[in-house]
């Protein structure tokens, strides 16, 4: 390099310099994604006034008018309906939840054992926690508590045996009922569907057409009409004298549903991992099975990660079709408690439908949150 040319480079490094004011801080953000176009410019306006209107409605109703503690129906009723509210009183009737809560969460189960469920609760938590967070060290022994151990302690400990009362499954009800259906279909769809997705894509005719038939017949009916047949039909082909739990009927309906369900989701992973990685597993001399475990199947589950959340999302929503078998989830002994006379008023429903669409929200936004986090959290160069 010439000395002429030498005078025209630099020899440090300059400091980074801040971003202009217009371009940070929430002027620029409300600019850029509310006010860029005149057709953003309306609809925000138009959203910002729906919200001023509705909002103050919806507090007023939720907390401000509510009726938080009472015994009866009389804290949420007006003085016409026999009730000591004042005469156009409109709010929600907390006291009806909160005095129906254990129920709605439990069900009937018997009084004096409702610690068993309490306690798995916190078994539960104490095993999937780990689980759920990546720095959390001997993953492998989580994998077998939470999902061996765990199933089979919460088993006894709910049902009964070794020395506990027996409680039917009769009486279980609540949200109970909702997780104990969604964390066992969890367990078998996410296996079982990744088989019967690896069956599909299969050289051997006879093994691909069962999962292909199987996948389709599934598929194609819904999960109400398979939870009628578990219910109504396999009782019909049990030799004489025999029978199968209710709850039992319902948790392999929803998992042979959901594993329909899956298979297709990681189906769609399997084919989006590209050919070079089965090409480069076959140049190492791995077998079928490790070419899966180790190469394929890790790549296939990371690209697939907001189609299996969203299968589970709606799994866990669907459980509420069980009350249609005559099984008390959540939604179902909430609507069974608005027929309690002590408790009937015009706004005992609506205030109980609320919650429990509080509740499968709740639970839902969080396996959604968690979905983005553990994207962010394996994202090594497939996110554009």
């Amino acid at each position: 390099m010439s000395n002429a040319s030498q005078n025209f480079v630099s020899k440090t490094i300059l400091p980074p310099q801040p971003a202009p004011a217009g371009e940070k801080g929430a002027a620029h953000w409300i600019r850029k994604n509310l006010m860029a176009t005149p057709k953003d410019v309306v609809l925000t306006i138009l959203a910002i006034a729906l919200l001023a209107w509705a909002i103050p409605h919806i507090v007023n109703w939720l907390f401000i008018q509510a009726a938080w503690t009472g015994t009866g129906r009389t804290v949420c009723a007006t003085t016409v309906q026999g009730g000591t509210q004042p005469d156009g009183w409109s709010g929600a009737c907390w006291a009806f939840v909160y005095s129906k809560f254990t129920i709605f969460m439990v069900g009937l189960y018997t009084p004096e054992e409702r610690w068993r469920p309490a306690l798995v609760a916190v078994l539960a938590i104490l095993t999937i926690a780990p689980m759920m967070i990546p720095s959390f060290p001997r993953k492998g022994l989580n994998a077998i508590l939470a999902f061996i151990v765990l199933p089979i302690v919460s088993f006894f400990l709910l049902y009964g045996g070794f020395g506990l009362e027996v409680v039917e499954t009769q009486k279980w009800g609540g949200l109970m009922v909702n997780l104990v259906l969604c964390f066992v279909a969890i367990v078998v769809s996410f296996p079982l569907g990744i088989l019967l997705a690896l069956g599909r894509r299969s050289k051997m005719p006879v093994i691909r057409m069962l999962c292909v038939l199987f996948i389709e017949v599934i598929r194609g009916i819904p999960l109400i009409t398979v939870l009628f047949m578990a219910s109504v039909m396999l009782p019909l082909f049990l030799p004489h004298g025999w029978t199968v739990d209710k709850l039992l009927r319902a948790v392999i309906g929803v998992s042979i549903f959901t594993s329909a369900y899956m298979a297709e989701v990681f189906r769609g992973g399997l084919q989006a991992v590209p050919k070079g990685q089965f090409e480069g597993a076959d140049s190492l001399g791995l077998g079928y099975w490790q070419k899966m475990r180790l190469i394929v199947l890790p790549q296939a589950i990371k690209l697939v990660i907001p189609g299996i959340v969203n299968t589970f999302i709606g799994m866990f929503k669907d459980t509420s079709l069980v009350s249609i078998i005559s099984m008390f989830d959540l939604l179902g002994i909430v609507r069974q408690n608005f027929s309690d006379a002590n408790w009937a008023s015009p706004v005992t429903p609506i205030t109980g439908l609320v919650f429990a669409g509080f509740l499968f929200w709740l639970f839902c936004f969080g396996m959604s949150r968690y979905s983005g986090f553990m994207e962010r959290h394996l994202d090594t160069g497939h996110k554009r």
